[in-house]
């Protein structure tokens, strides 16, 4: 996709930096259809990225999520009970799609284990799941660790049945992602993989 000045994005493997301005866009030498761009993250400041390299979405390609509009200061909308819960508990797209193959589904799964219910790594969490530049405005310390336990027994869940479909499907990329996944990513697979 190109992208032009003015664009709103969201950086696919760094969700918790919140949405992008585009800035600024520069055609990479020799390649037609690689930028540079400058972007500027609502919650990671300002960003030079490669269009080869990261994997940016339009913002509006989001699902549903409690973002704040610019001008009223609030909540975009008013979520039900059972939206809140849509939004908290949902694992992302990466993680889950059908279209992806497995190992890449289960790479994107063993990444989301580098979020915690403590400190900035419960707020970098809630700002990927919410869409807030800063979710201690809308929800409190508390209810976050609570919403992150529940994100955090679907994560469990579905990593179980992916690791399971994967070792049926290809028993080497499971030692494969193992290698790849960070430390909390290689614990998590261990858990999930010792009842196979």
């Amino acid at each position: 996709m190109a992208w032009i000045k003015g664009d709103r994005v969201i950086h696919a493997s760094r969700p918790e930096w919140g949405v992008g301005q585009v800035l600024a866009v520069e055609a990479m030498g020799g390649v037609a259809t690689t930028q540079r761009l400058t972007v500027r993250f609502e919650r990671a400041g300002t960003k030079a990225l490669s269009t080869e390299f990261a994997e940016l979405k339009p913002a509006g390609d989001m699902p549903l999520r409690l973002e704040s509009t610019p001008d009223s200061g609030g909540l975009s909308f008013a979520p039900t009970a059972t939206e809140i819960k849509e939004i908290m508990t949902r694992l992302p797209e990466q993680a889950t799609d059908p279209f992806s193959t497995p190992q890449k589904r289960l790479a994107a799964t063993l990444d989301l284990y580098k979020y915690a219910d403590n400190g900035g790594l419960l707020l970098d969490w809630a700002a990927m799941q919410t869409g807030l530049k800063d979710p201690l405005a809308r929800f409190n310390r508390h209810e976050l660790e609570q919403w992150f336990g529940r994100f955090r027994i679907e994560l469990d869940d579905h990593l179980r049945k992916l690791a399971r479909d994967v070792r049926r499907a290809d028993p080497a990329a499971i030692d494969a992602a193992m290698a790849a996944a960070a430390p909390s990513g290689k614990q998590a697979l261990r858990r999930a993989d010792m009842g196979r």
